[in-house]
């Protein structure tokens, strides 16, 4: 992948990059609200976001099942490590070690929108917060998700919590907080 970074090991199918970023403002209710968050989510990542609906009712908070309540990009190669950079900045350089699971994915969110250099208020819009997904892989991961001869993956191959960690401080420059058990 052209521009990606990639942490280099001793064997080119040990490599480890950012497969997918996904970006999510999950606003609670379709309208008005739902459709400035989704022109926001266009602004901040340059792709059309696609509308995301609920799974179920849930009277209390006046919810009905298969509506828009949420809206998401997926970004991939150059794009997401740009828009990657711009969220880091937002919360510090920083992430927690508890955001990052077992396969190496991690998470974090983003409390306001305008802390993302270069966005500035708009009182129209108002203030969303937003949460950023990132999926790690290997060369080989797609035997996975293949129509044709799909494959299981072996548990030495998955990307582990720990070489996450090596690969957000040594190519990415952010610190990982470890939290005390």
């Amino acid at each position: 992948m052209k521009g990606v970074p990639v942490m280099e090991t001793g064997h080119p199918m040990r490599r480890i990059f950012i497969a997918k970023v996904v970006v999510n403002i999950g606003v609670g209710e379709g309208g008005e609200r739902l459709a400035k968050a989704a022109k926001l989510l266009e602004e901040l990542t340059g792709q059309k976001p696609s509308l995301r609906r609920a799974r179920k009712s849930i009277k209390d908070f006046g919810v009905r099942k298969g509506e828009n309540i949420a809206a998401m990009v997926t970004l991939r190669g150059e794009k997401a490590i740009s828009f990657l950079k711009k969220a880091f900045a937002a919360v510090e350089n920083r992430i927690s070690e508890s955001s990052i699971d077992r396969h190496g994915n991690f998470a974090f969110g983003v409390r306001e929108h305008i802390l993302v250099p270069g966005v500035k208020y708009d009182p129209e819009v108002g203030i969303f917060g937003f949460d950023v997904i990132v999926g790690m892989e290997r060369p080989g991961y797609r035997v996975k998700r293949r129509r044709r001869k799909k494959s299981k993956i072996g548990r030495n191959h998955y990307v582990t919590k720990e070489e996450t960690i090596a690969f957000l401080e040594k190519v990415l420059g952010v610190q990982v907080i470890r939290t005390k058990r």
